[in-house]
């Protein structure tokens, strides 16, 4: 036993040394950080994320602006572009030229990102259709719309807008391309003086923005540990791909990821513990998991949930996507003011690689996004880096040592997948640790071994402690039923078990959500009021009322 602790001990020291390495990380004076000032909490904001990121009191921006979530594009004009771009000019932030295309933009840039606080406006709303001169045209119109959704329309996220905000002239309908998309450098080395990346400091109460700030900061000094939960509701291809992504990123990198692959999202209060890393799509409004009163994440998660409205609004906590799941304790997310259509929304894989790679949070968030001037925005301390010390190399909490030791190991034995394993399970073992017996679990369930899955998922659930530890072991094994050909008696049976053995516990309803899909209860009974015969006497013949037309639906991020 002393000789497996010590093993582990060296595993974790180890660490030192191998870690993300990035040339040019962003400097606070690189930053501007933009607020109302007709809303005293929204300059009290500014100063406590000036404080707490070290930005130079002249980089702060006081803007009177309306206090309403939603203006028009004349109100944003008037009240925001212009007079910031006044502000640039008088700070001697850039410096502007016409380019070859005749428009006039930043030719050089001290100011890389800029960071609007709670209290500015979130979305510029839509501007009033052009009133057609007769049916043909109109029709015409409704044609040339549903060929190209994107090119006519000039609602944005205020966010977006401005990162483009020093070239004048540009065009205020469609979209605008991002060329730090896909980029693999720091934006002060990307020569992009024209880009601003922009970021957001917004939730649905100031306590909440504030503790976005501090969470990051603190989380820095040790790096983000935990455990990851994948949600794939298999949807559209190209968004389950993105998932996918993640899923295997994980594996190589040792982070113990718990991956739903089944069409429904995870059940009302499933047990989620130790989440560090959320992402998953797509649901309308908030749910599953985070709908249990008891959740939060761990300090400093990162957490996302892909869905066209996800940021609509950031005032309620129980609606949409972006709002509740930091009220829930997530230090970043990303979300959509509007339907942006899957391909011009952020792509999750990519955020997340960059992530891992050890960018900071607002440039890994712009790596994702293919456009500018659209519905995409990023929530959170831009300056974040939640992997700075993915070599374990930072201040060191003894809740981190076993995501520590699987983290060392996948670096350890990358190209040795079985001696990893094997050194996994000894620990395992030797250590009675449900953290990495779940691991191992996981990694089996992934190389395709659900039988070999289930004993260390049984191991795990005898080493954990927390009963919803306990439980989710219940639905690692239930899954491998529901996923068999043959395994859906197998998972009733389990669940109705399951239920049970963990009586009125928050979370045992989750086991109800997923008996009620694979054994729906039956329909209530009729009630034979509504089901009499009609009377002998007809009803008098009305006039038929018209049929209305509607408008064809939009098309929704699947």
């Amino acid at each position: 036993m002393l000789t497996r602790m010590r093993n582990f001990a060296l595993l974790v020291m180890g660490l030192c040394g191998i870690g993300p390495l990035l040339s040019a990380p962003l400097a606070p004076d690189e930053v501007a950080v933009v607020f109302n000032s007709a809303l005293p909490e929204s300059a009290s904001l500014a100063a406590t994320y000036r404080e707490a990121r070290n930005i130079p009191a002249a980089n702060l921006i006081g803007l009177k602006m309306p206090l309403t979530q939603d203006i028009s594009r004349a109100d944003y004009i008037a009240t925001i572009q212009n007079p910031l771009r006044l502000e640039f000019e008088k700070r001697r932030f850039w410096r502007r030229a016409k380019d070859s295309n005749n428009l006039t933009g930043p030719v050089s840039n001290k100011i890389r990102v800029l960071v609007t606080m709670r209290g500015v406006p979130l979305r510029i709303q839509p501007g009033p259709a052009p009133k057609e001169p007769n049916a043909a045209a109109a029709a015409a119109a409704a044609a040339a719309a549903a060929a190209n959704p994107v090119a006519g329309r000039d609602d944005a996220a205020v966010d977006s807008e401005l990162a483009l905000f020093g070239i004048e002239e540009l065009p205020v309908k469609g979209v605008q391309e991002n060329r730090y998309f896909n980029k693999d450098k720091p934006i002060n080395e990307a020569k992009l003086p024209f880009l601003v990346l922009t970021a957001r400091i917004d939730a649905a109460s100031l306590a909440t923005c504030q503790r976005m700030i501090h969470d990051a900061v603190e989380t820095e000094t040790t790096g983000l540990w935990g455990r990851a939960y994948v949600d794939i509701a298999n949807k559209h291809p190209q968004g389950d791909k993105w998932l996918e992504e993640i899923v295997t990123a994980n594996l190589r990198a040792g982070i113990p990821t718990v991956v739903d692959r089944f069409s429904d999202t995870l059940p009302k209060n499933y047990p989620m513990t130790d989440a560090a890393l959320y992402y998953g799509w797509y649901d309308w409004n908030v749910s599953g998991p985070f709908l249990n009163l008891k959740f939060r994440f761990r300090k400093g998660a990162v957490a996302m949930h892909l869905h066209s409205f996800s940021a609509q609004q950031l005032t309620n906590s129980t609606q949409n996507w972006s709002a509740p799941l930091l009220e829930k304790g997530a230090a970043v997310t990303i979300g959509n003011v509007y339907e942006p259509y899957l391909q011009l929304t952020h792509q999750f894989d990519i955020l997340h690689q960059r992530l891992l790679a050890g960018y900071t949070w607002v440039e890994a968030a712009w790596m994702a996004m293919p456009v500018t001037s659209w519905q995409g925005i990023v929530l959170g301390d831009p300056l974040y880096r939640p992997f700075l010390h993915f070599d374990g190399n930072g201040k060191r909490l003894s809740r981190d040592s076993e995501y520590v030791a699987l983290r060392q190991a996948a670096i350890k034995w990358q190209a040795q997948p079985a001696e990893q394993l094997k050194q996994l399970q000894e620990d395992s073992e030797q250590m009675n640790s449900g953290t990495i017996s779940e691991a191992v679990g996981l990694r089996l369930v992934e190389a395709a071994k659900p039988a070999e899955a289930a004993v260390w998922f049984r191991n795990a659930q005898q080493h954990y402690f927390k009963t919803e530890d306990k439980l989710r072991q219940d639905f690692n094994l239930i899954a491998i039923h529901r996923a068999a050909p043959a395994g859906k008696l197998q998972a009733i049976q389990n669940l109705r078990e399951a239920k049970l053995r963990y009586g009125l516990i928050p979370e045992a309803e989750a086991l109800s959500g997923w008996l009620d899909i694979l054994d729906p209860p039956p329909p209530p009974p009729a009630d034979p009021a509504k089901t009499a015969p009609p009377p002998a006497t007809p009803a008098p013949a009305k006039t038929p009322t018209p049929t209305k037309t509607k408008p064809p639906a939009k098309a929704k991020t699947r």
